[in-house]
């Protein structure tokens, strides 16, 4: 009887200490880094762009601040059209410092392909979002441009 105590006991014992341990593993493979980043923009001819709606803020830089792997982030801009001519909107973004951190983060917007008309009193608001691979490694900060083009 004393056998099978001792033997139960030692399969609760074993089984605590596997939970445990799981856990702890668990814990040492889950990892969170954020992303400090920095995005410089440059506008197309006959263009500007704005943090604010009423067109007197231009942008030349966006801090997108710390970003968790697998996370995003969002920002709006206002992009005016300063010429004579109506315009077709495009994003290129380029320069990835360090080079890697492009295969693990992404910049999109929702202005790909909008036309934009010139005298236009205010601005066409657009978004940018910042992804994150949840997969990211070796990329503790980084920087890019991001090219804001129009055609027309």
């Amino acid at each position: 009887m004393k056998v099978a105590k001792a033997s139960k006991l030692a399969v609760i014992l074993l089984t605590v200490t596997a939970i445990a341990l799981a856990g702890i593993s668990f814990a040492a493979l889950t990892t969170n880094q954020n992303v400090p980043s920095t995005g410089t923009v440059i506008a197309g001819p006959d263009m500007a762009i704005y943090s604010n709606s009423g067109c007197t803020t231009p942008v030349n830089a966006i801090n997108w601040g710390s970003v968790e792997p697998g996370g995003s982030t969002s920002q709006t801009i206002y992009v005016e059209d300063t010429g004579s001519l109506a315009m077709t909107l495009s994003i290129t973004v380029s320069n990835w410092n360090p080079s890697t951190a492009g295969s693990y983060i992404a910049v999109t917007w929702n202005g790909q392909g909008q036309t934009i008309q010139p005298g236009v009193s205010g601005a066409y608001a657009v978004t940018l979002t910042l992804t994150v691979s949840p997969s990211i490694t070796g990329v503790t900060s980084f920087s890019n441009s991001i090219m804001i083009s129009g055609t027309g």
